[in-house]
């Protein structure tokens, strides 16, 4: 698939599909392989801070250096670095994620939060633009 048909996929209107459960994860996904097809030479990492894990194994997790509130997503290109919180339309930051966003500006990074796949596309291409 190039960029230009998963563009139109995702913007496709109507169709009989049910709204997705995961909507967030899959607005994620989709930004991800955008970049990865747009921009092979840059790096876009996810960070797994989420889900359900059990006592010990989150106990580790944190022990190796999870942090609550960092971005879903990291990108790196030429000497900078942006940082992408992924919400819904609705969605909201949590206090942790706050907290990250004032310490990751405060040590002179972007972040950003986007609610949708053409706002990542719109942000990231426009923040490619003034990092190069």
């Amino acid at each position: 698939m190039n960029v230009e048909e998963l563009h139109k996929l995702l913007t496709m209107k109507g169709g009989s599909r049910k709204k997705p459960r995961h909507r967030e994860s899959e607005i994620q996904q989709a930004c991800v392989e955008w970049f990865r097809l747009s921009y092979p030479h840059y790096i876009i990492a996810a960070i797994p801070n989420g889900g359900s894990r059990n006592v010990i194994e989150a106990a580790n997790m944190k022990r190796e250096g999870v942090l609550a509130g960092f971005a879903d997503l990291i990108i790196i290109c030429d000497h900078k670095i942006l940082f992408v919180e992924m919400k819904t339309p609705k969605g909201r930051q949590q206090e942790t994620q706050k907290e990250f966003q004032r310490k990751v500006e405060a040590l002179g990074f972007h972040y950003v939060i986007c609610r949708s796949f053409e706002e990542f596309k719109t942000t990231v291409t426009n923040w490619l633009g003034r990092a190069a």
